[in-house]
């Protein structure tokens, strides 16, 4: 192969993982107000999701009030010819291990999609749970479908997914999927998500849930958004109540009606046996849990509904169910198939101390039903992957945080296993969910700025992101600390703001293969380039990443030594207007920016500026320091985070 002519690389295959109603209120979109009508709610956009198929049929594909796709589009339905429609403009497989039309079995892809663009569907809910009226984040948008996963997901089957994305003419590809950590030229999704930018296409990325540990993030490239998971406001409330009179909240999206609140015995089965705990398929058999509410740990080889079918099918009345440490205070909303409720690490260690307290202890759940109005939201979700970015720690990332955790969704078909009702919406977790709903605002951005590079839309969502929550103090992370630039890279998703940014950074191809030439050998830039590049030349000579015109700036810094980078901004807001600098401190490192004022006088006029570092103070440890350089004008604030490693 090597000897061929155009051949640059092959590998062996690899398998990648599969990684609302309220939400877009709670983003501030609203029908016939304000961001929505700004941006047309996305029309004329043409959202590509790369996953496991397409529910056809389902009424957040329908195709009232979308217009027709435009000229450019030259995709294909591999869906009878009912199914596709305006909104649903193209569907094609190219799932290996399953050859058939590009049918969601797995309900992932369908989630995805109607979270960035599906259409308003009135009256939707989980079970009677967070009713109300289910859209994606550009409701007008089109969708274009590309299977790429089965009962697995293939490197080659997503990157000629990908690839036939690109040629078919989508403006934006939403992929909720990731690999194990690895360099950019031995990752599809990094290859494909390159061709996509050169082609002006932007590429929206689930970061992974791999949180809350370090150094877990993935689909770090700097051409890809990278997404980050959080809360939203809205809650699907339980209590558990302990004979003793202690109450314990949690959440879950099974709220029986006719489950009477009088107290059961309540035993934890983890003292005789040593996969009770965890509730595991035979672990209760030789227990008497009848009639009982059994404590179970999350862990193990099985999910959290799966373990209510043990604890059903072993005659157990309810199930408190308990995280593990490391999940902190992030609770799930799951469909159980019998009374339950997930709670914290902290609560469920009281609920043993108080089993271990009494020779007869019980509880009862207390069903509360949808709440909303959280004013920690949002937080950081437990499983969110962080930071730093192994591949490329001069990149920050993730680059921003969007809702991912108890998101409501369009699915298959959902069944209530206790009196079978069935819905066509789901409530699921993960970074798979909030990657949707940076694209489908990338989408609305686009359809208000169609000229804007990758690079210009990616820059207007991580200048103009929070970091406050409803209650306006720091976002938390899921131990209810506050959330460090490693968890929220720029901070969380503010559309409204988005839309109209006031400065945008950009970078073009060139800049970043200068980049690639720094990180990089030349055979192993070629192979994300896809063509040969003299790294040597005078046209591409290597630059550090944090030197790339990024909107985040991530260093290293020792012992009295001093860097210094540029920055440029385009004026993409008022023609006059005067920007002035604000630093926010980081410990221990002087930063100064020259020029302190920027003064524009037209519409995408640029100013280029520096940013000095330096360090006089000596520390025994290696460690992270945050902070963040915001340009200020009476209308706008335009804000990069910092991350600075301090090497001993």
């Amino acid at each position: 192969m090597e000897k061929k002519e155009g051949f640059l690389h092959a590998r062996p295959q690899e398998k990648y993982a599969l990684h609302t109603t309220h939400s877009p209120n709670f983003l501030g979109l609203y029908q016939n107000l304000g961001t929505w009508p700004a941006s047309n709610y996305g029309k004329g956009v043409i959202i590509g999701v790369v996953d496991s198929g397409i529910t056809p049929g389902h009424p957040s594909f329908s195709g009232e009030n979308v217009p027709p796709p435009p000229a450019k589009w030259k995709g294909k339905c591999g869906l009878n010819k009912i199914s596709c429609n305006k909104k649903l403009i193209g569907a094609r497989s190219f799932a290996s291990d399953d050859p058939g039309p590009p049918v969601d079995y797995d309900g992932h892809g369908t989630h995805t999609a109607s979270t960035a663009a599906g259409n308003f569907v009135p009256d939707a809910n989980v079970f009677g749970q967070a009713n109300g009226t289910a859209s994606g984040m550009a409701p007008l948008a089109h969708l274009a479908i590309y299977k790429a996963c089965g009962d697995n997901c293939y490197d080659i089957d997503i990157l000629a997914a990908m690839d036939a994305a690109i040629e078919d003419g989508v403006d934006i590809l939403s992929i909720s999927l990731g690999t194990e950590l690895v360099q950019f030229y031995q990752d599809v999704i990094a290859l494909g998500a390159f061709s996509a930018m050169k082609k002006g296409i932007f590429v929206s990325c689930s970061g992974g849930n791999s949180g809350p540990e370090k150094f877990s993030v993935a689909n770090g490239a700097p051409w890809i958004l990278t997404v980050g998971a959080s809360s939203i406001d809205r809650e699907i409330v339980a209590t558990a109540l302990l004979g003793n009179k202690e109450e314990f909240e949690g959440q879950t999206l099974f709220q029986p009606k006719n489950f009477h609140s009088r107290f059961l015995p309540l035993i934890f089965p983890g003292k005789k046996f040593r996969n009770a705990p965890l509730c595991l398929p035979g672990s209760l058999d030789d227990i008497d849990v009848k009639g009982k509410i059994v404590l179970c740990e999350i862990g193990g080889p099985i999910y959290r509904i799966a373990k209510g079918y043990v604890v059903r099918d072993a005659g157990g009345s309810g199930m408190i169910l308990v995280n593990e440490k490391p999940d902190g205070y992030t609770t799930f909303a799951d469909p159980h198939v019998l009374p339950a409720i997930d709670i914290t690490y902290a609560s469920g260690q009281r609920i043993k101390s108080y089993i271990n307290s009494t020779s007869s202890p019980t509880a009862t759940i207390l069903f509360k039903g949808t709440v909303i109005g959280d004013k920690t939201a949002p937080s950081v979700a437990f499983f969110s992957s962080r930071g730093p970015n192994l591949a490329s720690p001069g990149i920050l990332k993730p680059d921003i945080i969007g809702p991912g955790l108890n998101i409501l969704a369009a699915w298959p078909e959902s069944v209530d296993q206790n009196n079978n009702q069935q819905a066509s919406f789901n409530m699921i977790s993960g970074t798979s969910m909030s990657c949707p709903h940076l694209s489908g605002i990338a989408a609305l951005i686009k359809s208000s700025h169609p000229d804007w590079s990758p690079a210009m839309i990616k820059s207007a969502i991580m200048t103009s992101a929070t970091q406050t929550n409803l209650d306006k103090r720091r976002i938390l992370d899921e131990r209810k600390k506050p959330a460090d630039v490693f968890a929220i890279g720029a901070g969380h998703v503010n559309p409204p703001r988005a839309l109209d940014p006031g400065l945008v950074y950009d970078i073009s191809t060139k800049d970043y293969i200068s980049y690639l030439c720094y990180l990089y050998t030349e055979k192993q830039v070629a192979i994300i380039v896809q063509r040969r590049i003299d790294c040597n030349g005078s046209k591409y000579k290597g630059s550090p990443a944090a030197e790339l015109n990024y909107p985040s700036v991530s260093l290293e810094l020792r012992y009295q030594e001093r860097h210094v980078y540029s920055r440029t901004v385009t004026n993409v807001g008022d023609a006059n207007s005067v920007y002035h600098v604000k630093i926010e401190n980081v410990p221990n490192v002087n930063v100064t920016v020259e020029p302190e004022v920027l003064t524009f006088t037209k519409a995408k006029e640029r100013k280029t500026y520096k940013i000095y570092f330096s360090r006089h103070v000596l520390k025994e440890t290696e460690s992270y320091v945050e902070g963040s350089i915001t340009w200020i004008s009476p209308k706008y604030s335009v804000r990069i985070p910092i991350s600075v490693k301090l090497v001993v």
